[in-house]
């Protein structure tokens, strides 16, 4: 078992569960299931589907995904220049 993915899950989950704690596990995995799309069997619900909406739980729909911030540049010309090697 990969502890630290467990663990990244149930420190997600926490505030996620915590404004609707009259549910059980299961709902809560299947509104989580419902609000990404999902439409397979809940027991084919990857623990990528949940991480990845838990860490975007409560950010707008323009905002930056977590862990792709830190190559994000505003400027197109500048980030082809870091691309190439020119700039740092």
């Amino acid at each position: 078992m990969k502890c630290h993915r467990l663990n990244e899950v149930l420190e997600l989950l926490q505030p996620y569960w915590s404004n609707e704690p009259e549910l059980n596990l299961i709902q809560v995995l299947q509104k989580i299931a419902m609000e990404t799309g999902f439409e397979k069997p809940l027991s084919e619900l990857s623990d990528e589907i949940i991480i990845y909406h838990l860490k975007m739980y409560g950010m707008g729909k323009y905002d930056t995904i977590p862990g792709l911030k830190k190559d994000y540049e505003e400027d197109f010309k500048t980030a082809l220049l870091k691309a190439r090697g020119i700039i740092k």
